[in-house]
């Protein structure tokens, strides 16, 4: 009896005994998974991390590539329209400019209504130290003759010297061998106008009569004498007095109306 209380009492210990064991090994195991659960979560989310940045990267990147290509289209695309509004405006400019130039040929026309003329364009320039010579775009032709009368909008360019079928050069006023008879506007007097060497806006006064009384801007018109220029055609204003010893060697230099350097279109007078 005494034996089976011992036994009864080492089974009971036993059982105690494994059961703490097995108490034990439970709480071992779980920390042990947790351990390896946490390691494993340490070394996997880095790298799950960086996949996921690289994949965002590359979806990223090619949402750039995208938006680069369809830059260039669009750059593309507003080059051709920037050159499509160029040409437009060069087009524009060149109508604005045929539109000026027929509006100025009518002005022409309307201005010297009394005389017979046919207008033109200058095509080539001299307008040099030495030559004040210009070439329009009438020739026999048109029915354009030498010594013809050549003018502008703002008053005298000069007169044909010599013409081809389709073109005519004019030696203008400015050149030094031009000679224009002129009238002073408000006195009536009688000059000479000559060009000046290394002049291109400026022609001399000469033969001024002695009691002559000039006058800083002055309008001078032609005459009517010589048998080249018609009466009463503005040349130019009076800009500078020149008194000398002699009186009778005193001349005076005009400002021509015709700019010289801007001269485009003519009118070429027949009759």
């Amino acid at each position: 009896m005494y034996r089976n209380r011992k036994s009864g009492i080492v089974g009971t210990i036993i059982t105690i005994i494994i059961l703490i064991l097995l108490v034990f090994l439970s709480n071992m195991q779980i920390e042990k998974l947790s351990y390896i659960e946490n390691a494993f979560s340490s070394l996997v989310m880095p790298i799950q991390n960086g996949l996921t940045y690289l994949k965002n990267k590359v979806s990223g990147n090619n949402t750039f590539f995208t938006d680069i290509n369809n830059l260039k289209t669009e750059n593309e695309e507003l080059k051709r329209k920037n050159s499509d509004l160029e040409q437009s405006l060069r087009e524009l400019e060149s109508i604005k400019a045929e539109n000026e130039t027929l509006k100025e040929a009518m002005n022409l026309t309307e201005k010297y209504g009394e005389y017979k003329t046919i207008s033109g364009y200058v095509i080539n320039k001299d307008i040099s130290n030495y030559s004040g010579v210009v070439v329009i775009n009438l020739g026999s032709k048109d029915g354009v003759a030498p010594n013809m009368t050549v003018i502008a909008d703002k008053g005298l360019v000069g007169h044909i010297i010599s013409v081809t079928e389709n073109t005519a050069k004019v030696q203008t006023i400015v050149d030094p061998a031009s000679s224009v008879s002129c009238t002073i506007s408000e006195s009536k007097d009688s000059i000479i106008a000559k060009g000046i060497i290394n002049e291109t806006s400026l022609i001399k006064a000469t033969y001024i009569p002695t009691d002559a009384n000039l006058v800083q801007n002055e309008s001078v018109e032609t005459s009517g004498l010589g048998g080249i220029y018609p009466k009463g055609i503005h040349v130019g204003t009076i800009k500078e007095i020149t008194n000398t010893k002699n009186i009778t060697d005193r001349y005076a230099t005009i400002q021509t109306a015709v700019d010289f350097d801007k001269l485009d279109t003519v009118l070429v007078i027949t009759n």
